[in-house]
């Protein structure tokens, strides 16, 4: 029987399906510095964020037939030393993308109406100083008739542009790739639109976007330093659920400082799981925990698709 470690969960739809496929699947989690010893008892493991299968992992492990990855990204994954040593490995990037747009549009409305600071202070301050807060949170602004710029436009790109395109914002794109600028959006009651943006440079997305939101993988420095924000409009907002790293964050915090950046939202941070204090209690960034594929709709999904893509692999194989 083929054993698998679902070292960071997997829905129970998705296990059901391993295990009526006639998988052993093991959902307890095994710490980082344990697994070089107990994952050779194990034929494939899946992981999330949270565990990393690098070089020495895989080394320490030759019964090691498959590494899955439960989400879009692989940055904790040697994907191309597996593959080198005849490893499947496998993401799930179609089944999280419309959570993640959703959280980013979260992001985006509480950062226009100050929800973040709002929301701290409050519970604290709101019985005595009502009036002060109300008039502190007053000029907020709309997103209607604002420049979203997307910078990468992939499933989770284009997702973020069917909802701005539907609240009514102008979206420009830019991607490495050439890429199809029309999109598809379902709307109530099944009514299905075909809309388009705007194709753009990097350097129009910095200049030119009222809003920014980054869904590119990360590659080895900040794509957004102090020089690329001192370039964008004044007031600009940004957002970043895809990768920590991609925004130099010590960059960020004196832009938002001095007025240059209105506000930030941040799923992600640069060294999780411990962000630094200046990003955590910083009053014009929204803050969550990396949660941008953390719905139930969107971890069955994962968990199905990648149940799928196990058993494929596995029935390939025998």
């Amino acid at each position: 029987m083929i054993k698998i470690l679902a070292n960071d969960g997997i829905d129970p739809i998705g296990k059901k399906m391993l295990e009526d496929a006639g998988f052993f699947v093991d959902t307890n989690n095994i710490p980082q510095d344990e697994l070089p010893v107990k994952l050779q008892e194990y034929d494939a493991i899946t992981v999330r964020s949270a565990t990393k299968v690098r070089k020495a992992l895989i080394d320490a492990c030759p019964n090691l037939k498959l590494i899955g990855r439960g989400g879009v990204g692989v940055d904790n994954i040697d994907v191309d030393y597996a593959r080198e040593k005849g490893i499947g490995v496998y993401n799930t990037p179609a089944s999280s993308s419309l959570s993640v747009a959703e959280l980013v549009f979260a992001h985006l409305f509480t950062g226009i109406r100050f929800l973040q600071d709002s929301n701290r202070k409050m519970p604290v301050e709101g019985a005595t100083r009502f009036n002060d807060l109300k008039k502190a949170y007053a000029k907020g602004v709309e997103l209607r008739g604002r420049t979203l710029g997307i910078v990468g436009f992939g499933r989770i790109g284009r997702e973020v542009a069917k909802i701005a395109i539907g609240i009514g914002m102008d979206v420009i794109a830019y991607d490495l790739y050439p890429f199809n600028p029309e999109v598809d959006i379902v709307l109530g009651g099944g009514i299905a639109v075909k809309a388009s943006v705007k194709t753009a440079t990097l350097e129009e997305i910095i200049t030119n976007s009222d809003f920014i939101s980054l869904h590119t993988p990360f590659v080895g420095k900040a794509l957004f330093g102090a020089e690329e924000l001192d370039k964008m409009k004044k007031g600009v907002g940004l957002v970043n659920c895809s990768r920590g790293g991609l925004i130099d964050e010590l960059a960020l915090i004196a832009a938002l400082d001095s007025g240059k950046v209105s506000f930030a939202a941040l799923d992600v941070f640069d060294n999780e799981p411990t962000p630094r204090e200046e990003i955590l209690k910083h009053p014009k960034i929204s803050l969550t925990p990396h949660i941008g594929a953390a719905t139930g709709e969107a971890q069955e999904r994962i968990g199905v698709e990648l149940a799928s893509l196990i058993i494929a692999h596995f029935n390939k194989v025998n």
